[in-house]
């Protein structure tokens, strides 16, 4: 079961108005997004965004069930589009967007898409239960993107110190035959480190699966996207909360911010993190970040 992280600081840093519209751009089973729905009540208007089908389908059966629910949209979509999303709903201006960044604990644990080094799956590692042929995926990228590109993500996305002798044994092994499964990477991830990198507490193949992930469903570009729409779909005094998980992401989502700061105004000065409590109830939010801006 996922368990959203940050809820009761994301929702109070939301200041919800009863009535109001909100986005939730990352629904997953929507752990956010229920605590909105009864905050806004039948009066208001909420966005439920995400790019899994099936965890969509989940949260409206969950929304739906709650007393007097407010008028809800559930879009099978990338958050990246939310200006466009809001326009073919006929709304100007929402009062709240909530983004939580993370990778969903079902997706790391159930969605057979090879989100897990822990689980022998498909290299596919998209956020979309479905993909298309034209889709981006992590067999494409191990299989078909030159070695020195392989690199650069692996530096880019997870400041991976041996991604040039990664990238090269991922090279040298498809070239016998495609690397197809999560275990056959981690094979080859495990002879190109050094043996004391393959037995440190974080294991040997976490950076690579997370910039393989983040460069398949193309992250920090959806990431500055968003941000850059912040400005003109929110309200004045509208808020938004972006939860994140990693440092690569931490640093776009808080120079974006930054940047725009003539028009969004930082709640707090520095970043939100999970109380000890949290982290004991939930060991995946231990890396967690929140920021909230205010729309002036």
């Amino acid at each position: 079961m996922h368990i959203p992280v940050l809820l009761h600081e994301t929702i109070e840093g939301l200041a919800i108005k009863e009535g109001g519209i909100y986005v939730d751009c990352t629904t997953n089973r929507g752990g956010h997004s229920i605590k909105i729905a009864r905050a806004i009540k039948k009066e208001g208007t909420l966005i439920c965004i995400d790019l899994d089908k099936d965890a969509l389908k989940e949260a409206e059966q969950q929304i739906r069930s709650i007393k007097n629910p407010p008028t809800v949209h559930f879009i099978h979509s990338n958050f990246r589009y939310l200006s466009s999303i809001l326009k073919e709903l006929g709304i100007s201006h929402v009062d709240g967007i909530v983004a939580d960044l993370g990778t969903s604990s079902q997706d790391l644990d159930d969605s057979k898409r090879g989100f897990s080094f822990r689980f022998d799956e498909p290299l596919l590692m998209t956020y979309d239960s479905n993909p298309t042929e034209d889709t981006t995926t992590a067999f494409d990228i191990v299989n078909y993107w030159s070695e020195s590109t392989i690199a650069d993500i692996l530096y880019g996305f997870a400041d991976e110190t041996y991604r040039g002798r990664i990238a090269g044994a991922i090279v040298k092994t498809r070239e016998e035959k495609p690397i197809k499964t999560t275990f056959q990477l981690v094979d080859v991830i495990a002879g190109a480190v050094p043996t004391l990198y393959r037995h440190r507490k974080t294991h040997f193949a976490t950076k690579t699966f997370q910039a393989l992930r983040m460069a398949a469903n193309d992250e920090l570009g959806s990431i500055n996207d968003l941000i850059e729409a912040l400005p003109s779909v929110l309200a004045s005094n509208g808020r938004a909360c972006i939860i994140t998980f990693h440092s690569t992401e931490d640093r776009v989502v808080k120079q974006g911010l930054r940047a725009k700061s003539e028009m969004l105004k930082p709640i707090t000065k520095k970043a939100i993190i999970p109380t000890e409590e949290e982290i004991q109830k939930n060991p995946r939010a231990r890396s967690a970040q929140l920021r909230i801006v205010e729309r002036i």
